[in-house]
């Protein structure tokens, strides 16, 4: 068994495209030695800014291919189907023999068994692997061809002690590699990854991204406790960090204290969007004026901090310009400032948005019995914040800047909220608004966004989402669910369709509203999907209820999910498939119509009694329910029917040789299959 590894080195690639290549490579490796019948015992891929590293240990040294029988076309193909079968198995005519199969006769030749070195096999598949390597961005330098995230310099490639022989492009693969970025002139031989990784590690080199963001991470809580200050997660910011370093040392940098006066959302995305630095906090999560830098040298001279600082404090210097000088500008007379500024071709400019948001929001306001006059001021201003200076600095505080605005000139501090979250939530984890009037102004801005959208046929595609409009759907949904709250949204998505051809813009999409309710259903199913939801409890949740319950579809289809293998969803389930399932068999063949009743005067015995009996005691629940149904209740109260259920099929015989008390007994079934249906459709589900 020997070790493969090979390392490319090349100019500094961006930490995105490294994620990316490295998972690929080594994947594409993976199936090569699949493939090939190649074993290995482990696989292991790495990067550094300028080295892409993947490595297979335990590898096989040879390949032993078993003889086997090839088969071929039929006997009676054409001469050319033949030809080409002997061409791309490499052989002759005479190699042929005939066997008789089941679909006829057909050609077959017997391969030997073979043996072929790894090391020849690495030789000629790996430049195709590498050829293989899609990146996002790339680029071609000099007089090559090739194409690469940068400037590809060296390939180091080893198997079992021995270098890799093999041209890709303008390089020739070797045993050796640059020991120093920075000087390209040191190179060095390696025989095996751990004679490579050792070396680098002397020199303060993590090679190991997954070691290298654990350094980070423990030596920034270690400079934390001994600061006492807090730094938040930020798991993106992390991988980022990780990926532009490969010698970390963490660095406490400081800006002055007067920059603490302007909102800390400046602050932070200042360091950690622009910057990639560390914020930190003070116990009470106040933001402090010191901040950490994940350095790629040791900084013995200070140089490394003196820059850092200097470069905080003029783009503070910016911010706090802009803060100061547009937070005065009253944003209520700037809104006509919108009319200049376009929004989609289309739809309009920002002024004719925000006019169709005061009166859906007043829609909206409604169903949410809150000031229809605050909701519609709190669309009014939400957009005025991206004329702003501050803002076209910071495109990523849009929405949270108008916040901060509306609170310094002393609008209500619910509406100054509903403006600086009106864009949330954005993401699945991210923050949902939970305050009357934040959820009216973003549901407002997101259903007019997918209208508009949807109406001029701007809808996504599989692949492509330009507008986010995934996103606007998802946060609809978040908005609902985590806030428990059920809209009309049907009346919603038909009367935005009607605020934009009121103000002249012709939604040519015909189907743009039932193509937007199915995309809103469509992405309900993404989200309880990764919310762990059984595929077959979520279609039958979807299957039971419209777009107008997509809280109710969630929360029933959750409920039922976290309760199924408990002893609850078992008793529901059992009791309803062993009623579904003789009713379904009974009918399958039968020319009996059911009514949506039975006669009890014709029942013959107590068991039937007691099973209509539990059929209208569940049938009033349900009835009497209002839309704070307790889930788990209603599953609870449908366990409990197992017993009657279970007696009755126990002590009675269904398939009676009376018909009209055979169909006396179908119906009750029906009346308890649908009885169980007010909750969802379980006929949907599958009993595992």
């Amino acid at each position: 068994m020997s070790e493969f590894f090979i390392e490319l080195f090349s100019e500094e690639i961006p930490a995105g495209l490294q994620r990316n290549s490295r998972n690929v490579l080594l994947e594409n490796f993976q199936n090569l030695f699949e493939e090939k019948k190649i074993l290995f015992k482990k696989s292991s891929s790495f990067s550094t800014p300028n080295r892409l590293i993947i490595l297979f240990e335990g590898l096989s040294k040879e390949i032993t291919q078993k003889a086997e029988e090839v088969k071929g076309p039929n006997v009676n193909a054409p001469d050319k189907a033949v030809e080409g079968f002997l061409r791309s198995s490499q052989i002759d005519k005479k190699d042929l023999f005939i066997k008789k199969m089941e679909k006829g006769e057909f050609y077959f030749f017997k391969k030997p068994s073979n043996k072929t070195n790894t090391i020849d096999l690495l030789q000629e598949y790996t430049p195709l692997i590498l050829d293989k390597l899609q990146w996002k961005k790339s680029m071609i330098w000099g007089n090559y061809n090739l194409s690469w995230a940068r400037p590809l310099k060296s390939i180091l490639a080893v198997f079992g002690n021995k270098s890799l022989d093999f041209k890709f492009h303008h390089l020739i693969s070797s045993n050796t590699t640059f020991t120093d970025k920075e000087f390209e002139d040191k190179k060095k031989i390696f025989k095996t990854f751990k004679g490579y990784k050792d070396f680098f590690n002397q020199s303060g080199i993590i090679i190991d991204h997954v070691l290298r963001k654990d350094f980070i991470i423990k030596e920034i809580e270690k400079i934390s406790s001994k600061n006492n200050f807090i730094v938040e997660t930020n798991n993106k910011l992390l991988n980022e960090v990780t990926d532009i370093v490969e010698q970390p040392n963490i660095i406490v940098c400081k800006f002055d204290q007067k920059f603490l006066n302007i909102p800390k959302e400046i602050l932070i995305i200042t360091m950690q969007y622009h910057q990639k630095y560390f914020p930190t906090f003070d116990k009470k999560g106040k933001i402090t004026n010191e901040f950490l830098v994940v350095a790629n040298n040791n900084d013995e001279k200070g140089y490394i901090k003196l820059g850092n600082e200097r470069v905080v404090e003029a783009r503070l210097s910016d911010a706090q310009f802009f803060w100061e000088k547009n937070k005065s500008q009253n944003l209520v007379k700037q809104v006509s400032k919108l009319k200049s500024m376009n929004y989609f071709k289309g739809l309009g400019s920002y002024f004719d948005k925000i006019q169709r948001m005061r009166k859906l929001g007043g829609m909206i306001s409604d169903e949410l019995l809150i000031s229809k006059d605050q909701v519609e001021l709190s669309a009014s201003i939400c957009k005025v914040d991206l004329i702003s200076d501050i803002v076209g600095e910071f495109p990523e505080l849009q929405g949270i800047m108008g916040g901060h605005f509306a609170r310094v000139q002393g609008f209500d501090k619910e509406i100054a909220l509903a403006v600086s979250e009106h864009y949330q939530p954005t993401g699945l984890d991210s923050k949902t608004p939970k305050k009357p009037f934040s959820i009216a102004l973003a549901l407002t801005d997101k259903i007019d966004t997918l209208v508009g959208f949807f109406g001029i046929d701007q809808k996504p595609t599989s692949s492509k989402d330009p507008y986010a409009l995934r996103r606007s759907a998802l946060g609809v949904i978040k908005l609902l669910i985590d806030n428990n709250k059920e809209f009309k949204i049907k009346d919603l998505i038909s009367y935005s369709a009607s605020l934009h051809r009121d103000q002249g813009f012709k939604l040519s999409n015909d189907l743009s509203q039932k193509e937007l309710a199915e995309f809103l259903m469509d992405r309900l199913k993404y989200y309880m999907k990764e919310k762990k939801i059984r595929t077959d409890i979520t279609e039958a949740s979807i299957n039971s209820y419209g777009i107008d319950h997509m809280n109710k579809i969630y929360k029933k289809a959750l409920t039922l999910n976290n309760l199924i293998k408990e002893e609850i969803g078992e008793d529901v389930m059992a009791s309803y498939k062993r009623a579904s399932s003789i009713l379904e068999n009974e009918l399958k063949n039968s020319d009996l119509e059911l009514s949506n009743t039975t006669d009890p005067g014709i029942f013959k015995n107590d068991y039937e009694k007691n099973l209509l009996k539990k059929i209208n005691e569940l049938r009033k629940y349900f009835t009497n329910i209002n839309k704070d149904e307790n889930y788990v209740e209603s599953l609870m109260n449908l366990a409990g029917a197992k017993k009657v259920i279970f007696d009755f099929f126990d002590n009675v015989k269904v398939n009676d040789e009376d018909k009209s008390i055979k169909k006396n007994r179908l119906e009750l079934l029906q009346m308890l299959c649908r009885t169980f249906d007010n909750y969802i459709n379980f006929s949907n589900i599958e009993t595992k």
